[in-house]
């Protein structure tokens, strides 16, 4: 597969090329996606940005989160399409290739799809090795374009040739950068009545009368600028008379550089000089007063037809209207459920008609009932209801007809005039010819509308995944699941969530595209009931904030007409009205159900008389889902620090006691993020009246196992020392206790001591050091010694002989016991060592206890400038001098 890669691109000649780098950190995935993206767009390949994007995600993800290693993205245009190659630092990592035994892997798995995905969507891809990378590339070809002869006709009589008057005359007329005329030929001249120097040097839009239609189809001054175009407008004569033309735009750039705009112009009826592509006589076609042919999807439409589906519905809903002279016109598709008509174009009725309203199907015999029949309503003050789209529009009469396709219902096409009795049978036929005419077509364009917005969503649940993946903050979760439904799928949103099954909905997050609606919408929200947390798949629609804000808005408007309470009572007329535009519109909401149970609702809004698609909805509800998992995921996460950090605080002693005559500091770092307590731990007590025992240790291993010797060491000396045992005692029954939890059981160094203050202002310790680093004395001239001798370990040996050793601690000595996280800080080669922290000890004469721990912590941060990798526990303790008098 990747020979045959390299040998079609050594045949293409590579016209561009964009590269770029990405660091191995979840960010650059969504950076990756706007570079090939902003490439693609850039190129002019708006076909295949939707799919180049899908996969290069999918590639740079298993490079920097899966592989962990940065990815190098290399972009090629060629004549055909566009070649992408995402290049990682891990040639060794064994990936599935096509034809080979090695599994692809199953598509849930969040790792292993981005071959999968090339398979499915590539033109052709594969997988090169090197001794230092790996190389995953994909290739995308441009939708096939025509080559050679674009059309031709047979032989016809003469008779049926294309009529036109005497000599045809093309006028050729060229525009510059600007859209000013630079060229004005003589046929221009014959057929305008303008000279050259009349025209040239203004702008061409000053001549052209062209047929605007509101929301939709392209100005002149768009036609001027794109690279091809090709239709119907008018020209203003001397006389003022608008001469129909046909024109035939096409741009071009000369030597320099410089592009202009090289327009061929004919009348209109004479359009078969420059019109292509050349159709086919058939038996579809009808002949006009001149006896040429048309075809009559044309004849309605119009040429050039719109290549969009919302500008072709808005095209024929106006030209229905007036090819019938209605006063307004509406079509409305079938849903994929086919229980419902959406509105998707009108024209003549109010704004609340215009988008996405629903209409049920008629009852009636049949799918569809009278929906499949064309048909005629006298008047609809007669028949209330029978048109819910009309209700309360003024119309009196329409005329409705089904669009089909090979036999199947599509849609709905309707024109309706003010007045009654306006239609008949025979409109209704003229209107049914012209909707089969179109209806494949608006099939067709539905079908590709479709696709493009699965292709958008796929990319959509991709992006958003791999931001709900990468957080387990519960509050940035839910942050992040608002933003990426404003204004993708919504104008607001809120969401609520539920803590514990009985316990009711609470309004969590609420976000609204327009900042300022925020606070509004959220204490409009606040007021009125939750949703009913209803674990049923899919959207319901929610009517209660809509009504709120209705009410709340009359109430706003009555009092400040002083019909109600004073207007002081209210928080302004302006406020109020706003919050209740922004949710005046469909509410819907979504369950949000993880693990078999509603942890939350998704709750989507839209302004005043604005609805919902199907699809939005669709792609609303694959959110919800994610999100949903994410949230609970996020929950679960927070439930488990909570409880970790709180066991964890549960082996940590509580406040040191007061010592009379000594100080003691402690400082203990755990290593880790989120760690309290690591296998480190510490301990000072009092056994007795003017006894002190005092311990630092260090358990083999991390986590649950490791915590649970910590705590057993750390509460067995306290119950060991306050029996009346000694250290090696106290020590040899701790090690049988840490033997006998078999294999949980943890290997553990500690330091164990007892203190007795002396009236002479001295301390003597007992202690008793099983394999510990050793305790350092720092004595008031400065020298450094260790104050006990190594003896065996805990948790290894049955049978323990250890002792213990005295030492004496004059005023202004001072006693440093730490645990080998601190001499075994490394930079490099280097360690400090227990030479190192013996020399950092030494310029510690004369400094409180508190300053001695601070200052060896200091030194061991300052050793490294990596963050430490192992627990870190200090313990000072120094016999303050006598105050002189």
């Amino acid at each position: 597969m990747g020979a045959r890669g390299r040998r079609h691109m050594g045949s293409a000649v590579i016209t561009a090329r964009a590269a770029a780098s990405f660091k191995p950190v979840g960010r650059s995935v969504a950076t990756a996606r706007s570079f090939v993206r902003d490439t693609l767009q850039g190129w002019g390949f708006a076909d295949i940005v939707d799919d180049a994007v899908v996969l290069t995600s999918e590639l740079v993800t298993n490079a920097v989160i899966h592989a962990g290693t940065s990815a190098d993205v290399l972009c090629l245009r060629t004549e055909d399409g566009v070649r992408v190659e995402v290049s990682d630092l891990y040639p060794d990592r064994e990936l599935p290739v096509q034809n080979s035994a090695v599994s692809m892997g199953s598509p849930d798995r969040e790792g292993g799809r981005g071959l999968q995905l090339c398979a499915a969507l590539a033109t052709r891809w594969g997988v090169e090795y090197t001794p230092t990378h790996k190389q995953v590339w994909f290739q995308l070809d441009l939708p096939d374009r025509p080559v050679g002869t674009r059309a031709a006709g047979p032989a016809l009589p003469a008779d049926l040739l294309p009529l036109t008057d005497g000599r045809v005359r093309v006028a050729v007329v060229q525009i510059d950068r600007a859209s000013a005329i630079t060229a004005w030929n003589e046929d221009a001249e014959e057929l305008f009545g303008y000279s050259g120097e009349q025209v040239i040097g203004k702008p061409l839009t000053d001549l052209a009368a062209w047929p605007h239609t509101p929301g939709t189809g392209t100005g002149i001054a768009e036609a001027l600028q794109l690279s091809r175009w090709e239709g119907s407008y008018g020209i203003r004569a001397t006389t003022g008379r608008v001469i129909p033309v046909y024109a035939s735009h096409l741009r071009v750039r000369d030597t320099a550089g410089e592009p202009s705009t090289v327009c061929l112009l004919v009348r209109d009826h004479e359009r078969a000089v420059l019109q292509t592509p050349l159709r086919t006589p058939n038996t579809d076609t009808t002949s006009s007063a001149e006896g040429q042919s048309a075809d009559p999807f044309e004849v309605f439409i119009g040429s050039p037809a719109p290549d969009d589906l919302d500008g072709l519905l808005q095209r024929t809903v106006e030209r229905a209207r007036d090819m019938l002279d209605g006063d307004a016109a509406f079509l409305l598709l079938a849903t994929d459920d086919e229980t419902e008509l959406e509105v998707r174009a009108s024209t003549g009725l109010p704004s609340a008609r215009q988008r996405f309203a629903r209409v049920p199907v008629e009852a009636g015999p049949g799918r569809y009932g009278s929906a499949r029949m064309p048909s005629v309503h006298d008047d609809l003050a007669a028949v209330p209801g029978a048109v819910p789209l009309l209700g309360g529009t003024g119309m009196r009469s329409v005329v409705t007809v089904p669009l089909k396709v090979e036999g199947r219902l599509t849609g709905s096409l309707g024109v309706a005039a003010e007045s009654p009795s306006r239609y008949s049978n025979e409109e209704a036929l003229r209107l049914q010819f012209a909707a089969d005419r179109i209806a494949l077509a608006v099939e067709s364009a539905r079908l590709g509308e479709l696709e493009r917005l699965r292709r958008g969503s796929l990319s959509f649940l991709v992006e958003a995944s791999d931001l709900l993946a990468g957080t387990l903050d519960r509050d940035q979760t839910l942050a992040l699941m608002a933003q990426m439904t404003i204004p993708t799928l919504a104008t607001w949103c809120a969401v609520y969530t539920i803590a514990e099954p009985s316990s009711d909905p609470y309004l969590s997050y609420v976000l609204h595209e327009d900042e300022e609606r925020i606070d509004g919408l959220k204490a409009l929200l606040s007021k009125i009931d939750p949703p009913e947390p209803i674990p049923t798949p899919g959207a319901r629609v929610w009517t209660a904030p809509a009504q709120a804000a209705h009410q709340a808005a009359l109430r706003t408007s009555m009092r400040s007409l002083g019909l109600g309470e004073p207007a002081s009572a209210t928080s302004g007329v302006g406020t109020t009205l706003a919050t209740a535009s922004a949710v005046g519109g469909e509410t819907v909401v979504l369950p949000l159900v993880a693990r078999n149970r509603v942890i939350g609702m998704l709750t989507l809004g839209k302004p005043t008389d604005d609805h919902f698609r199907q699809e939005i909805l669709e792609l609303a509800e694959d959110l919800s889902r994610r999100a949903a998992l994410a949230l609970d995921n996020a929950r679960l996460y927070s439930e488990r620090t909570a409880i970790s950090q709180s066991l964890q605080r549960s082996l940590l002693p509580p406040e040191l006691p007061s010592i009379d005559g000594v100080e003691v500091e402690v400082i203990y770092r755990a290593a880790g993020e989120g760690n309290e307590v690591g296998g480190d731990f510490y301990d000072l007590f009092p056994i007795r009246d003017g006894a002190y025992g005092f311990a630092i240790g260090d358990v083999c291993g991390t986590g649950p196992e490791a915590a649970a010797v910590t705590g057993l060491a750390r509460h067995a000396l306290r119950l060991l020392a306050r029996e009346g045992f000694g250290g090696p005692a106290v020590l040899e029954r701790l090690n049988s206790a840490i033997l006998d939890e078999g294999a949980r059981s943890r290997f553990l160094t500690l330091l164990y001591g007892e203190l007795w203050p002396q009236e002479d202002g001295s301390a003597v310790l007992k202690v008793v050091c099983a394999g510990h680093p050793l305790p350092l004395r720092l004595r008031q001239d400065g020298t450094v010694e260790s104050a006990a001798e190594p003896q065996p370990l805990l948790g290894v040996m049955d049978d323990l002989e250890l002792y213990e050793e005295t030492v004496t601690l004059d005023p202004g000595d001072v006693l440093l016991c730490v645990t080998d996280g601190v001499t075994e800080r490394r930079e490099g080669t280097r360690m400090l060592g227990d030479d190192g922290l013996a020399d950092v000890l030494t310029g510690c004469t004369g400094l409180t206890a508190g300053a001695v721990a601070a200052r060896v912590m200091r030194a061991v941060e300052r050793f490294a400038s990596a963050a430490p990798s192992d627990d870190m526990a200090i313990l000072a303790m120094r016999v303050p001098e006598p105050q002189q008098n």
